[in-house]
């Protein structure tokens, strides 16, 4: 198998396509858009990668910006008081084991699809629908659909077994900014929670602009932070923003007082259903294309995964392509080269999932514990690097406890 076409240029479709072409694959790249569009488009996500997913970028040499984009050091996790706003119930900060970065994805992508193109790809700008999968299929030994958003996305059923809701459980809101005050200790990640009403995240980024910080809304349908439908201009966007803050959270406020927009399209708002897909679709004339990354497995962003599982699944399923060495792809081969994936994603699933609930009062006694046990907090931030290390201790209680009570123990133990 040595011709493989890609639709979407995103990060898990690109990152896929130059791997494959490292490898001596003649490649084939389905966007919708020029690079030259995406560089003057609206942002598309927050996109903070944790050090595993940067070093799955490092490999390819596709690392372009480890120099400009600003590190995210630390993380911190702030729970608010609705009662007495100025006095949060938990707040605490502890470092990330490797450092963390966010660039915007309309700096990435267009570099990377001029990498690609430089390279010898083959860059198809067209609208991907049925016939053209159709005509893919045709003259490739291997079609793989990366494209998370739009009519295409609906050829995948949703798996009912694997989907834990089936209707959107927040109000998302970006908003990129400058003149705010870095956090300190450890520049880095804010993660806010508002009891029954949501969530805002803060971090550092680099943009089209430069360096800025970008903030992440989540609100609970219904609630106070489900307030953008009528927002409609990039100044309107910013005043909402500010003014969420400035009801809840008096210290985002404060580091906030000067924040000024980026550019008229650092802004986004709308709202996505966490959804598992099937990953292969069997087409008209009987030949199958496989799913990856946010078409199979979409994820809410309030743990900040989708551009971390789009770099994840595309090395998995770089491996389960080069494995394939001559053989040509069945259906089977595409099913399990998803569930090798899933191994992984599954424990995102869940643990985002538990996110999206209110916290469960194992919960939050870990969150008020990690205040005062250094070691407890930095497994809980390092877990955005590798969700899978967060198990069985997030989900059970009696396993937290157990979590909870060796670290404590090694605390006191330990010379200070």
């Amino acid at each position: 198998m040595k011709s493989i076409a890609i639709v979407g240029a995103g990060q898990s479709g690109l990152q896929l396509a130059l791997a494959l072409q490292d490898r001596g694959y003649e490649v084939t790249v389905i966007s919708n858009r020029t690079a030259e569009q995406i560089r003057a488009g609206k942002v598309m996500s927050s996109q903070c990668m944790f050090g595993a997913s940067l070093q799955t970028e490092r490999e390819l040499g596709l690392n372009s910006w480890d120099q400009d984009c600003p590190p995210i050091e630390g993380f911190g996790i702030t729970v608010a008081n609705l009662e007495q706003p100025a006095t949060p119930l938990i707040d605490w900060v502890a470092p990330l084991n490797v450092h963390a970065q966010s660039v915007d994805q309309r700096l990435k992508m267009p570099a990377w699809m001029d990498e690609f193109e430089r390279r010898g790809g083959q860059l198809v700008i067209k609208d991907a629908g049925v016939d053209e999968l159709e005509e893919l299929s045709l003259c490739h030994d291997l079609v793989v659909v990366a494209a998370g958003k739009g009519d295409i996305v609906k050829l995948f059923e949703r798996d009912a077994t694997r989907s834990v809701f089936d209707c959107p459980q927040r109000a998302l809101a970006l908003t990129y900014v400058t003149g705010t005050v870095p956090r300190s200790p450890l520049p880095g990640v804010t993660f806010n929670v508002i009891p029954g009403i949501g969530e805002w995240v803060m971090f550092p980024g680099l943009t089209t602009s430069g360096p800025c910080e970008i903030m992440s809304f989540f609100g609970i349908p219904g609630g106070p932070l489900d307030c953008w439908a009528d927002v409609k201009t990039p100044e309107q966007h910013l005043e909402k923003s500010l003014s969420i803050l400035e009801t809840y959270l008096p210290w985002g406020a404060e580091r906030c007082r000067d924040a000024q927009l980026t550019d008229d399209n650092g802004i986004l708002s709308g709202r996505l259903a966490p959804t598992v897909r099937k990953p292969v679709v069997r087409l008209p004339s009987g030949r199958f294309v496989l799913g990856m990354a946010d078409v199979v497995v979409v994820n809410d962003p309030i743990n900040g995964q989708g551009s971390n599982n789009a770099a994840k699944c595309a090395m998995s399923y770089l491996q389960s392509i080069l494995e394939l060495e001559n053989r040509q792809p069945t259906p089977e081969w595409m099913q399990q080269a998803f569930e090798r994936f899933w191994s992984y994603a599954e424990y995102v699933v869940t643990w985002t999932s538990a996110m999206l609930r209110p916290p469960e009062p194992h919960i939050l006694n870990l969150l008020g514990v990690a205040g005062q046990v250094p070691a407890i907090a930095r497994a809980t931030v390092n877990g955005f690097d590798h969700p899978p290390s967060l198990f069985p201790w997030w989900t059970d209680a009696k396993e937290c406890n157990r979590f909870i009570e060796r670290h404590t123990s090694e605390e006191v133990l330990a010379p200070h």
